[in-house]
């Protein structure tokens, strides 16, 4: 069956990095839009950065230039790399896939495969 699972989250100080894992199961990530989301407490999901099956990459203005989302097609797994950590980055992070072309990083509905979360905390 279809499963995304996260991991690599943490706590960590201002200025550290992590590195986020999502391995996919039951589909072909390559053959898919693959997306970083995150929600912190009472907002609603962002769209962070999305990779699409030719390995185009999409970012959002907030974490453009430190975060950078990457696949390995061998290993199903799409990971997202986060440098110069803020505490506005603190949220819990989902790793999120869709079918077809188009890989919106701003429309988080048109996702249909979600992964349970991992929590990033920044102080």
């Amino acid at each position: 069956h279809v499963q995304l699972v996260e991991s690599g989250g943490g706590s960590v100080d201002a200025g550290g990095s992590l590195r986020l894992s999502c391995a996919a199961s039951g589909f072909t990530a390559s053959r898919r839009c693959m997306g970083w989301f995150r929600q912190a407490p009472g907002k609603a999901h962002e769209g962070i950065a999305v990779i699409d099956r030719d390995g185009t990459t999409t970012y959002a203005d907030s974490v453009k230039g430190r975060f950078t989302i990457s696949k390995d097609n061998a290993k199903n797994t799409v990971y997202l790399q986060m440098n110069s950590l803020e505490v506005g980055d603190t949220a819990m992070y989902y790793c999120a896939s869709k079918g077809g072309s188009w890989c919106p990083a701003g429309n988080p509905d048109r996702y249909s495969y979600w992964g349970q979360g991992t929590q990033v905390t920044v102080s």
